[in-house]
C-alpha cells in the first residue's frame, strides 16, 4: 500500500511540473502570422506582381520575366492545384495554433531561436520537400499534405503517402530543425544511425509533447504497438547479428530509412513489421540515456553515440 501511495504521488507531482512547464512555455506566445504565399501568386495581377516579387523575392527567379510568373498563373493545372489547396486549408487556424507551439518550445529550450516567417506555397506535388527551415523563414508545400488518399498520390508508395497529411506538418517542420541542431559526427556504424534518429525523435518528444507517440515517428498506432511488443525481438536480433558496430551500407535501408517494411529477412517478420525500426530502438536508447542520467536536453543533442549507448542502461521492454 505505501509503495502505491508513493507511485501516485510521484505520479502527480511529476504531472503538476509538467503541466506548470507547458504554462510557462504558453507563455512565450510567439504568435506568428502564416503568410499564405499560395493565394497571393494565385490572385496576383499584371498590376500587382511586382509588389509581390519585392515582398517574396526569394520565390523568383530572376531568370525568368513577369509573363512567365504570369503565364503559370494562368496555367490550368496550377489553378486546379490552388484550387485543391484552397479546399483542404480554407482555414489554417489550427496547423497555425501548432506551429506556434513548436516555437514556443524551441524558443524556451533556444533561446537564440528567432522565430521565422512562415510561408505557405505550392511545389507541383514535390512531396520529398515538404518543409524547407533557414534562420529567416519556414516554407511549406501545402500541395504535399492534402490526405493520403488525395488523387494526386496515387503513383506514391502507401507508406509515403501516409505522411502527406496536414497533421505532420508541425512533425517535418521539426524534424527540419532538429537537423539545424542536432551534433553528430559523420555517422560511420549502425548505432551512430540508431542514436542520431533517435536523438531526432527524443528532440521532438521535448518539442512537440501536443503530438502522439505514433505521429512523431510517422507510424500508424498499430505499427507502433507492434514496435513494443517486439521490441525485445528486435534488440536481440540486432545484438546477436552482431549489427550495433556493422558498417555495412546496407544496413540503413534495411531499417532506418523509410520503408514499407523492416527487412529482417525472415518471412514471419518483414510483413508486419514498419519500416524505421532502428529509429524506434535509436529512440528507446536515447529514452533510457535520459532517464538514467543527469544530462540536459541540450546537452544531450551533442553527445556521441558511444556516450548515449554506454550509459543509456537500456533494456528493451519485454
Amino acid at each position: 500500500m505505501k509503495l502505491l501511495l508513493v507511485f501516485v504521488l510521484a505520479t502527480v507531482v511529476s504531472c503538476k511540473t509538467e503541466n506548470g512547464l507547458e504554462h510557462s512555455i504558453a507563455k512565450i506566445n510567439t504568435d506568428i502570422q502564416v503568410e499564405r504565399f499560395d493565394r497571393l501568386f494565385a490572385e496576383t495581377t499584371p498590376e500587382n506582381l511586382g509588389k509581390l516579387k519585392q515582398d517574396y523575392p526569394f520565390m523568383f527567379s530572376n531568370k525568368y520575366p513577369d509573363t512567365f510568373w504570369l503565364e503559370k498563373k494562368e496555367d490550368s493545372l496550377q489553378v486546379e492545384l490552388f484550387g485543391e489547396v484552397n479546399q483542404t486549408f480554407t482555414s489554417f487556424d489550427p496547423v497555425e495554433f501548432e506551429i506556434e507551439s513548436l516555437f514556443n518550445h524551441l524558443k524556451y529550450y533556444f533561446p537564440e531561436f528567432k522565430v521565422p516567417r512562415v510561408i505557405t506555397v505550392t511545389n507541383d506535388v514535390d512531396y520529398r520537400n515538404r518543409v524547407i527551415v533557414t534562420d529567416t523563414i519556414a516554407v511549406i508545400a501545402l500541395d504535399a499534405y492534402l490526405g493520403r488518399d488525395h488523387k494526386y498520390y496515387g503513383s506514391i508508395p502507401m507508406y509515403l503517402r501516409e505522411q502527406l497529411d496536414k497533421k505532420q506538418i508541425v512533425v517535418d517542420m521539426a524534424t527540419a530543425y532538429s537537423e539545424k541542431i542536432i551534433f553528430q559526427p559523420k555517422r560511420k556504424s549502425f548505432l551512430d544511425e540508431m542514436i542520431y534518429f533517435g536523438k531526432q525523435l527524443y528532440f521532438k518528444d521535448v518539442i512537440l509533447p501536443f503530438k502522439t507517440e505514433a505521429e512523431r515517428i510517422g507510424y500508424t498506432e498499430s505499427q507502433l504497438d507492434w514496435a513494443k511488443v517486439n521490441e525485445a525481438y528486435i534488440w536481440r536480433y540486432f545484438v546477436e547479428r552482431e549489427l550495433l558496430f556493422s558498417t555495412d551500407s546496407k544496413l540503413p535501408s534495411r531499417f532506418i530509412n523509410p520503408a514499407p517494411f523492416s527487412k529482417f529477412y525472415l518471412a514471419e517478420i518483414d510483413a508486419d513489421s514498419p519500416g524505421q525500426i532502428g529509429q524506434y530502438i535509436g529512440w528507446q536508447i536515447v529514452r533510457a540515456y535520459m532517464e538514467n542520467n543527469e544530462v540536459s536536453f541540450k546537452d544531450m543533442l551533442q553527445k556521441s553515440s558511444e556516450e548515449i549507448f554506454n550509459n543509456s542502461k537500456f533494456k528493451p521492454r519485454k
